[in-house]
């Protein structure tokens, strides 16, 4: 007699399954591109920002001459990404060439013969591309955490931020750095179950953080209790650390419980290390290093911590040019107030402008879920001290500059956020209903209709992405709509959270097609070269105010901070125009 060996057709709930996880997977993947599509738009669009032609040509000499000296406040490895990029755009360096980082960017974009614009595009791409990696790994953090509803809520929210867009899309550090933070305390997280092979990898993204931006390694001792509390959870549960003979872990003696803990953390902390290492002989296998003139003198407990941090000679160096910089008292502009200095409350004051305000809600409501439900709750210090305590440190800087410093916040609170799905108020389930669930990494996922948690949470994420939509492609002055929106952030806020230099070649434009027989006289706050884009002007603080006719154009960041003369230039002008939402064209007569 024949065998049957043809499968069966899946049975009705079986192919519910099916169709649902499609849903999600074609969900997931449209939110990923209309964040790729809104990244990779800015970065054509937009002209270097004030940071990007020294991260350029730093990573230029990384990948040509394999030489540390510039740029050492910051270490090398978001420039090593960056310059995977300027592999492909060859971009050409005098061999001669002697200067100092400023001057090497000008150098490198505007005075080597090689094309801004290409060569700008190239050093982003690699950037976009970690930034839409790091959106899978909100998407499966939150999954695990609030299974398929909430994972599409949390990378909503990440793949509409306009912050995380603006930053995602430049060749700077902030997106990079937060997204392998965000990276290795998913990992730890994931560790709780099986210690091996995730608390490896956390040590390596971890490593990839502090590699990349100093301003992680506040982070580092949180990571490293992390690891701690997800080895004695996993020990605890018997699982991968049983020991001989299969007895529960509950039969550990304290001590070697302790021990075990320890030596987990101090492995994180080891392989975190080595990373570090690796990414500055990756750049000179020599190590040859030589400490700048002007190096910064530290006492104290800022100079016990750098001189006995196990970290190669240049990254500590650069951490003195960073504590140089926390010494010296900068301009800040707030709610149409200028000053001297740093104000405690900057970051929150800036986050509250330029967060969209669903995803405001979304995050309290989520942060919320996380401490008031009971099988959510042990995720709640991975994903809200990490965030909590650099946004504390980054708090107490004397840079209040944006909230790229802060960059971290929307990336974790995204994750935090599809958590509000979990809210009770689910519809009552049929009578006799057997509720179905999933295991996860914070226990079980029960499935039901969705109530008013669900309902709402759509909602706010249908509010934000037609906030972030309606600013497309102005992401880097974006505002929510209870301060007006990005054409009224100027008023509020000043430097990267609004003109960072970026609109030179959109004025090029605007200038050319409506305005090409005007004299033009400007003030621009970036590193842009506006000749390379066609612009012709003078500055007109260097002439007498009785020679200044025709469009006056200045950088809303200077009309912010401007001196006496700019005050009197610009109050005997009209405004006409404005380029960018950062760039305001004034007419004077």
């Amino acid at each position: 007699m024949p065998v049957n060996n043809a499968v069966p057709p899946p049975t009705l709930p079986g192919r519910l399954r099916l169709r649902r996880g499609a849903v999600f997977v074609v969900a997931a993947a449209l939110l990923l591109v209309q964040m790729a599509v809104a990244m990779v738009t800015t970065a054509v669009e937009q002209t270097p920002t004030i940071d990007e032609p020294v991260y350029v040509g730093t990573a230029t000499v990384y990948v040509q001459r394999h030489d540390l000296r510039h740029n050492p406040e910051h270490p090398p490895l978001g420039k090593l990404v960056i310059g995977a990029g300027l592999l492909f755009a060859h971009p050409h360096l005098d061999p001669a060439f002697e200067g100092d980082q400023a001057e090497l960017g000008r150098h490198v974009l505007y005075e080597s013969g090689n094309d801004p614009w290409r060569v700008m595009l190239w050093a982003r791409l690699p950037v976009i591309a970690l930034t839409l990696l790091s959106g899978l790994v909100v998407l499966a953090f939150a999954r695990e955490l609030a299974g398929r509803t909430g994972a599409l809520v949390a990378l909503a929210l990440y793949a509409f931020s306009p912050d995380v867009i603006a930053h995602g899309s430049l060749a700077t550090l902030d997106a990079p750095a937060s997204g392998f933070l965000l990276t290795s305390v998913w990992l730890v997280w994931r560790a709780r179950l099986r210690p091996f092979p995730y608390l490896p990898l956390s040590a390596v993204a971890l490593g990839a953080a502090v590699a990349t931006r100093m301003s992680m390694l506040p982070a580092v001792p949180v990571v490293l209790l992390l690891a701690t509390a997800s080895v004695r959870h996993a020990v605890r549960t018997g699982r991968d650390t049983a020991p001989a003979g299969g007895a529960r872990a509950r039969a550990w003696p304290r001590a070697r419980l302790l021990g075990l803990a320890f030596a987990a953390a101090a492995g994180t902390a080891l392989v975190a290390v080595a990373v570090v290492w690796a990414t500055y002989l990756a750049v000179d296998p020599r190590l040859r290093w030589t400490a700048p003139a002007d190096l910064p003198a530290l006492r104290g407990p800022r100079a016990l911590l750098v001189d006995h941090l196990p970290l190669p000679r240049p990254y500590r160096d650069g951490m003195r040019v960073q504590f140089g910089f926390e010494d010296t008292a900068w301009q800040g502009f707030l709610f149409g107030r200028l000053y001297r200095g740093s104000l405690w409350y900057y970051l929150p004051a800036a986050l509250l402008v330029k967060t969209p305000l669903g995803a405001t809600a979304l995050w309290t409501a989520g942060s919320a879920a996380l401490v008031a439900v009971r099988r959510l709750r042990p995720a709640a210090p991975y994903l809200l001290v990490p965030p909590a305590l650099l946004l504390a440190s980054a708090m107490t800087g004397s840079r209040d500059l944006g909230v790229r410093y802060a960059l971290f916040v929307p990336v974790f609170l995204a994750v935090a956020a599809g958590c509000a799905v979990t809210a009770r108020g689910r519809r009552p389930e049929r009578a006799g209903a057997v509720r179905r669930g999933r295991p996860g990494w914070a226990g079980t996922v029960r499935r039901g209709r969705p109530g008013w948690a669900g309902t709402g949470a759509a909602g706010l994420v249908l509010f934000v992405a037609v906030s972030s939509l309606l600013t497309y492609p102005y992401y880097l002055p974006y505002s929510n709509e209870a301060f007006g929106g990005p054409e009224k952030t100027h008023l509020r806020l000043h430097d990267s959270n609004v003109d960072w230099g970026q609109d030179l070649g959109r004025l090029a434009g605007r200038l050319r097609r409506h305005y090409p027989h005007d004299e033009v006289w400007l003030v621009y706050k970036g590193a842009g070269v506006p000749s390379a884009y066609g612009i012709e002007a003078a500055d007109p603080r260097t002439v007498p105010a009785a020679r200044v006719h025709g469009l006056l154009v200045v950088s809303d960041t200077a009309i912010d901070k401007a001196d006496a003369r700019l005050r009197a230039l610009l109050a005997t002008s009209r405004r006409i125009d404005e380029v960018g939402h950062s760039i305001t064209v004034f007419r004077r007569p």
